[in-house]
């Protein structure tokens, strides 16, 4: 049996102690980002001699400063962002080495920033593909060129037919008007007034006084413009106590009150559509209101010179034919004593029509005046300054 004590006591035998000696120790950092700035070239000294004489604790802070490129100070920003897009641009790639995207290739084109138009890889200039040309950009044949400019200035010419048919109705609605307003101006006690007190009216034979004319009168009139009935003059008493009006001429009278009155609703009538017809005019035709005013005093007048003369060359066949209009034969002649004729003689009628077609033909030259188509209301004044300044 051998003896253990020997190699027990060998491997009992104590260790050397480590050396601990630190005065040859350099006194750089163990790490490279423990590195003071400035001490580069110093340090890249020191590292390299370590290196040459083996591993070290500074081997580590070496091989992480050779990992490190140096700046290149000849890369530009622009070629420095090139190679980040390209590098996100293959990270971006699938790892089965897949076609690149349509976004990828669209990155190959030229980039904005460079300045002489190559791509990253400097390979030729890739340029984008033009939009196809747009059918706007072509034009089209002369012909259809002069056809659509022969359109375009005839309808720019052409006035529209609204205006032109409003212009004819205010020429017509206007005499008109005027004739009715002059008949409603006669149908008055005023009027009345004036004929009974003016000098030379003829009186009456049978014993009506001015006052007995104008309260009796006023009675006839006011029932050709109120709504009453017949009985509004049957019913009136003479003082003797007979009746006032007979019943044919109570007939009469409500013949005339119901042609009366459909006068004056026709002219309102024309008056509100000639209204309007101006308001229509003022928006959409310059002018328009003053043409269709001017073209309705000339008729106007027209009328009123044929009238007259009619009028004038035989007063007793025009006032026949006038009441052969409207009225049944027999039923509008009476005799001199009865009391229409007194009240309203024939130097009354007569008064009567020269009073309207003086109101109408005042009226109508008036407006002719104020519508005559002077230089300065056809805006000639306007215009020929403004092509002397062209010229």
């Amino acid at each position: 049996m051998k003896d253990e004590t020997p190699a027990r006591a060998k491997s009992a035998a104590p260790q050397p102690d480590p050396f601990l000696d630190t005065s040859g120790d350099s006194e750089e950092p163990a790490f490279s980002w423990l590195t003071p700035a400035g001490k580069g070239d110093a340090g890249t000294e020191a590292e390299g001699t370590s290196t040459a004489e083996g591993p070290s604790v500074g081997s580590s802070r070496v091989s992480s400063q050779a990992d490190t490129p140096e700046p290149d100070s000849t890369i530009t920003p622009q070629a420095d962002s090139r190679a980040g897009r390209k590098a996100a641009e293959a990270a971006a790639e699938p790892s089965g080495g897949a076609a690149p995207t349509e976004a990828a290739a669209a990155s190959e084109t030229v980039d904005p920033s460079d300045s002489d138009g190559s791509t990253g890889h400097g390979s030729s200039p890739v340029f984008k593909e033009p939009l196809p040309t747009s059918a706007l950009h072509v034009r089209p044949p002369e012909e259809e060129v002069a056809r659509r400019n022969a359109e375009r200035e005839s309808a720019a010419n052409a006035k529209p037919v609204a205006p032109r048919v409003m212009q004819v109705l205010l020429a017509i609605f206007f005499p008109v008007v005027l004739l009715v307003l002059a008949v409603r101006a006669v149908t008055s006690p005023l009027f009345l007034w004036v004929e009974y007190n003016r000098p030379g009216f003829p009186g009456d034979g049978y014993g009506f006084s001015t006052d007995d004319r104008m309260t009796y009168g006023s009675y006839a009139v006011d029932y050709l413009t109120n709504w009453a009935g017949p009985r509004y003059l049957g019913d009136l008493v003479h003082r003797s106590g007979d009746k006032l009006f007979k019943d044919g001429e109570v007939s009469h009278m409500a013949d005339v009150k119901a042609v009366i009155l459909s006068t004056f609703g026709a002219g309102a009538l024309l008056l509100l559509l000639g209204l309007i017809a101006v308001l229509y005019l003022r928006k959409r035709s310059r002018g328009g209101v003053r043409r269709g005013l001017f073209a309705g005093s000339i008729v106007t007048l027209v009328l009123i010179l044929g009238l007259g003369t009619l009028a004038v060359l035989g007063w007793q066949q025009f006032f026949t034919d006038f009441h052969r209009i409207f009225f049944a034969d027999g039923s509008w002649t009476f005799s001199l004593d009865d009391t229409l004729i007194r009240l309203f003689p024939g130097q009354f009628w007569i008064d009567a029509g020269l009073v309207i077609a003086g109101l109408v033909l005042l009226t109508a030259l008036v407006t002719l005046v104020l519508t005559w188509p002077t230089r300065r209301r056809r805006g000639l004044l306007r215009e020929e300054p403004a092509a002397e300044g062209q010229a």
